[in-house]
C-alpha cells in the first residue's frame, strides 16, 4: 500500500509539470478575459457554464487527462516550431493551433463534437495555452519539461518555472493577480485583439530566446524572476484580452 501512495505521488508530481499556467494561471487568464467580455457575451457565457465562472472553468482540459477517453487531446495543449523554421502544417494528431480554430468554429455553427459548454472551457483553456511560451516548443525538450533546474533550491525544471513557479511565488490569489496585472491600454487591447491565432503562437516561439536565458547551473531564483516576470504577466493579459475577442465575437 505505502508503495501504491509513493507512486502516486511521484506521478503527479511529474505530470504538474505538464500543465500549461498551473491553476493560478489559467484563472487569471479566464478572468481577464470575464473583465473584457461584452454584456451580450458574459449572458451567454453564464448560459452555457451556469454557475461556474470563466475563471474556474480555465484548467478543465487540464482536469480531464485523468479520464483516459481523453488521452487524444493531449497534443491539442501545445505545437512546436523549431527555431530556424516556420509553422506550415499541424501534425495528424493535432495541436493547440488547430485545436482552438475547432473550438471556435464548433462554437460559431454549433456543430459540437461534445457540447457546447465543453467547447468553451476547451477554448478557454487553450487560448491560455498558447501564450505560455514553452508551448510552442522547440522540439528538442519537451516544451522545457527536460531541462532540469533548481527553483528557490527545490527540484523543478523550466516549464514547470513558467507554469507555476514564478506565478505562485507571488503568492497572490488569481483574482489579486488580476487586479495587479489588468491595466492594458485601449490602444494595447485593439493591437493585441486584432492579431491572428498564428501571431499568438510567433510570439510565444520569439519569447524563447528570453526564457532559455538563464544560468549554466540551472539555479533560479529573484534574478531570474526580475528578469522574466513582465514578460510572464504580457503574456497572460494577453491571453485573456485574446480570449475575450473570441468570445465577444462568436456571440455577437
Amino acid at each position: 500500500m505505502k508503495k501504491i501512495i509513493v507512486f502516486a505521488i511521484l506521478f503527479l508530481a511529474f505530470n504538474t509539470s505538464m500543465y500549461a499556467w498551473g491553476q493560478t494561471g489559467h484563472r487569471i487568464v479566464g478572468e481577464i478575459a470575464w473583465q473584457h467580455l461584452s454584456k451580450k457575451a458574459k449572458k451567454n457565457v453564464q448560459r452555457v457554464l451556469g454557475t461556474e465562472s470563466l475563471a474556474m472553468c480555465g484548467n478543465y482540459m487540464d482536469f480531464i487527462k485523468s479520464e483516459s477517453s481523453y488521452d487524444s487531446l493531449s497534443p491539442w495543449h501545445y505545437c512546436t516550431i523549431p527555431d530556424a523554421e516556420s509553422y506550415h502544417q499541424h501534425p495528424q494528431e493535432g495541436d493547440v493551433i488547430m485545436a482552438i480554430n475547432k473550438f471556435i468554429k464548433e462554437l460559431e455553427t454549433q456543430n459540437y463534437s461534445v457540447d457546447k459548454a465543453f467547447a468553451l472551457k476547451c477554448l478557454a483553456h487553450l487560448v491560455g495555452d498558447i501564450h505560455q511560451p514553452l508551448h510552442v516548443g522547440n522540439g528538442t525538450d519537451r516544451g522545457g519539461n527536460d531541462k532540469k533546474v533548481e527553483f528557490f533550491y527545490e527540484k523543478s525544471n523550466l516549464h514547470r518555472v513558467w507554469d507555476s513557479g514564478m506565478i505562485d511565488h507571488q503568492q497572490l490569489s488569481y483574482s489579486e493577480y488580476v487586479t495587479w496585472i489588468n491595466v492594458a491600454t485601449q490602444d494595447q487591447i485593439a493591437l493585441w485583439q486584432k492579431s491572428a491565432l498564428l501571431d499568438w503562437a510567433n510570439e510565444s516561439k520569439d519569447c524563447r530566446d528570453q526564457v532559455y536565458n538563464y544560468p549554466e547551473n540551472g539555479k533560479l531564483s529573484y534574478r531570474y524572476i526580475y528578469d522574466n516576470i513582465a514578460l510572464l504577466n504580457q503574456r497572460l493579459l494577453q491571453a485573456g484580452v485574446r480570449l475575450a475577442a473570441v468570445i465577444n465575437k462568436v456571440y455577437e
